[in-house]
């Protein structure tokens, strides 16, 4: 059974587990150590059983949790050379700490296969993960400005995805953010509206995609239900129906509970 979870979505920190059958891995650690753990074992997870935790980009929200998590557990962490140096910068890593360059190839567990795409953000060199099971894949990207290339291909077919879905326009457009902060997250390198979001789901519904969570929510700038309505009329507005062509749900920001979908 394939396990995937939400630890932690927005920007107090951000945190995923996917599992096979023999044990998981982490995306992001961006909350301390003791509110990890704690998250982990609300839904049965011990932390010696991480097999690597995997790193999107140097953003506070991504790795306050790292140095304390693996150098705790012994965990290896993965993520592209720019961003390990910018981990080691920001002094969030020891000498206990195991960083490791992504492989171009990816990284080959007994049950599943983790390969990096590149994502739009204002950071070193942002990735977003692909996860292979030989059967089914989920596909992970928040914190992007833009669909890229790379991020489109690597949606492209997987049975599960976490994508962005940050912000609705008029909320930001009339919120009390200074001007240069709502041009950054409009900008190509900032984050994904709530329409920018919707725009894309129809085209993984067409191929293959048939569970669908958004993440990465602003507290200040959007709503849960903002979120989820703008998604789900694009893709009601194509012909699909909704939990039986296709399931949605919302990684809600300040959520206490974890919700695990199974594959």
């Amino acid at each position: 059974m394939i396990r995937f979870c939400t630890l932690f979505s927005g920007s107090s920190g951000n945190s995923t587990y996917i599992s096979g059958g023999d044990g998981g891995i982490l995306i992001d650690a961006g909350v301390n150590c003791k509110t990890l753990v704690s998250k982990l074992r609300q839904i049965n997870v011990e932390p010696d059983t991480i097999k690597a935790l995997f790193i999107t980009h140097e953003h506070g929200d991504h790795i306050a949790g790292v140095r304390v998590f693996a150098g705790r557990y012994g965990i290896p962490v993965y993520s592209t050379a720019g961003t390990l140096a910018q981990i080691e910068q920001r002094h969030a890593s020891d000498e206990r700490t195991r960083l490791t360059v992504l492989p171009e190839g990816g990284v080959d567990f007994t049950d599943m296969r983790v390969t990096s795409f590149r994502i739009s953000h204002d950071v070193a060199d942002p990735v977003g993960y692909r996860i292979d099971f030989g059967g089914k894949v989920i596909a992970t990207a928040t914190d992007t400005g833009c669909i890229t290339p790379e991020e489109k291909e690597a949606f492209t077919g997987a049975d599960l995805v976490l994508i962005e879905s940050n912000h609705d326009l008029d909320m930001l457009k009339n919120g009390f953010y200074p001007y240069e902060l709502k041009q950054r997250i409009r900008s190509k390198t900032g984050h994904l509206s709530n329409d920018d979001c919707a725009a894309f789901l129809p085209y993984l519904l067409k191929n293959g995609t048939t569970r669908f969570v958004l993440g990465h929510l602003s507290r200040e700038n959007n709503t849960p239900y903002a979120a989820h309505s703008a998604s789900i009329g694009a893709l009601l507005d194509c012909g699909a129906k909704a939990d039986v062509d296709f399931e949605l749900t919302v990684a809600e920001p300040e959520s206490t509970k974890t919700r695990c979908i199974c594959l």
